[in-house]
């Protein structure tokens, strides 16, 4: 048990003042820049670049260039420091307090609801897509709808990516072509941009479905681009949608959707 004299755990320290909160949550949902930051917090963007400075020393944030405009950042949440610090800060109070999150559950039998339905978008739906679909596919055991497309799609599935799938994960999409964002007729519950130019080029797609950003690096443009990027792409891919999990589990149920071919 901790002493009375104790110092608060840093991860207390950090997300206990306001601004930071609302910063740390924000950042919960998916990446941002710092104008986006500045316009949820309404607070100056020099005290936004402050609090924000602070998170990244404390390891929380970290930040990435946008690959498409590189005089932008986007800023993102490390969910499995923050887990592990919250996780520490519970067992500096008390030992019995370190508890592990309890996995997400998604109904079965007569109490299943219809699944929630997902959308990843990346320009060519090649790699990054593809990967986080099959992903969450993979970890709910189809109890999710998970989709993908490009605004750009190329001709075909990177062989880089089939092959970490396959050899990591025991997935094959080797059969899976590469789809057009504007051939999709569905309604999704959450729609996820990977990449940070398909962010600027997807639709919006209704007030119903719930809008995300992953700043993820194009594996294949990596120098050289060989299986180490595509493999660092698939795990923090597989990161993000095992945290996702819990948000989809309190999905609500969709209406029934339907999808259109070009």
């Amino acid at each position: 048990m901790a002493s009375p004299s104790q110092a608060a755990p840093a991860f207390v320290r950090l997300a206990a003042h306001p601004l930071r909160w609302r910063l740390l949550t924000a950042l919960a949902d998916g990446d941002l820049r710092v104008r986006e930051l500045t316009d949820i917090a309404a607070a100056s963007q020099n005290l936004v670049s402050y609090h924000l400075r602070l998170l990244r020393d404390g390891g929380l944030v970290t930040a990435s260039r946008s690959s498409h405009d590189g005089r932008d950042s986007y800023y993102r949440l490390d969910l499995d420091r923050c887990a592990h610090a919250l996780a520490g800060a519970g067992a500096a109070l008390h030992p019995a307090l370190r508890c592990a999150p309890a996995p997400p559950r998604f109904p079965d039998g007569p109490h299943r609801q219809a699944p929630p339905a997902v959308l990843f978008v990346c320009t060519g739906n090649s790699a990054r897509s593809p990967i986080a679909e099959a992903l969450l596919s993979h970890h709910t055991g189809g109890r999710v709808t998970a989709a993908s497309a490009g605004t750009r799609p190329r001709p075909e599935m990177h062989p880089s990516a089939v092959q970490v799938l396959r050899e990591r994960y025991g997935i094959d999409i080797s059969a899976q072509r590469p789809r057009r964002l504007d051939a999709l007729r569905r309604r999704f519950d959450r729609v996820i941009t990977l990449c940070d130019r398909a962010r600027e080029a997807c639709p919006d797609f209704g007030d119903h479905a719930r809008h995300a950003h992953w700043s993820t690096p194009d594996p294949a443009a990596a120098a050289p681009a060989g299986l180490a990027a595509f493999r660092r792409a698939a795990a923090d891919l597989d990161a993000r949608v095992r945290h996702l999990l819990p948000l989809l589990a309190q999905t609500p149920p969709p209406a029934r959707m339907t999808e259109e071919h070009p």
